[in-house]
């Protein structure tokens, strides 16, 4: 089985968050930039971990918004997602890229797991809330001292997934 872990990433805060996943999974994974992954590099793993950080008015980072999701061939595959947001600047659009992801992977019939509760953050509004859920892990640069542990946790969640 095989498990990838792509993101996309401007600054190096989704890069982090995705090596981050890599170790507290404790399943081999590779870690990809999407920047250099087609859909034909995605749709050849048996299982995926996707991120985002969000930018501008809710848009997912550059890579994944000229990413080509039509050519994805995700059906029944497992599906983790993440994403990252600052809930202190852009409350209004909070981790809306994790819902970008969402709903491209769940359109192409991909099994999505992983969702997260958002009891414990602040923000106004989110695409990324999915059945009163995050639909993945939401990173908040504004509470990045929980990062650690929501990465922990979230891991600890998925595990069995990903075994």
């Amino acid at each position: 089985m095989s498990v990838g872990i792509f993101f996309g990433s401007s600054t190096g805060h989704a890069e982090e968050v995705a090596s981050k996943i890599a170790q507290n999974l404790g399943v081999d994974a590779d870690v990809i930039n999407v920047a250099e992954a087609d859909a034909a590099k995605i749709s050849s793993y048996d299982k995926l971990i996707c991120g985002s950080s969000t930018w501008g008015s809710g848009d997912l980072q550059d890579d994944w918004d000229s990413f080509d999701f039509s050519a994805l061939e995700v059906s029944g595959k497992t599906v983790a997602l993440f994403g990252l947001g600052d809930s202190d600047g852009y409350g209004d659009t909070y981790c809306d890229a994790l819902g970008k992801l969402y709903f491209a992977f769940k359109d192409k019939g991909a099994k999505i797991v992983g969702a997260t509760s958002t009891d414990g953050y602040t923000f106004d509004s989110s695409e990324a809330v999915v059945d009163g859920k995050f639909a993945g892990l939401a990173i908040d640069e504004s509470q990045d001292d929980q990062t650690d542990d929501r990465i922990a946790s979230w891991c600890d969640a998925i595990r069995s997934e990903f075994a």
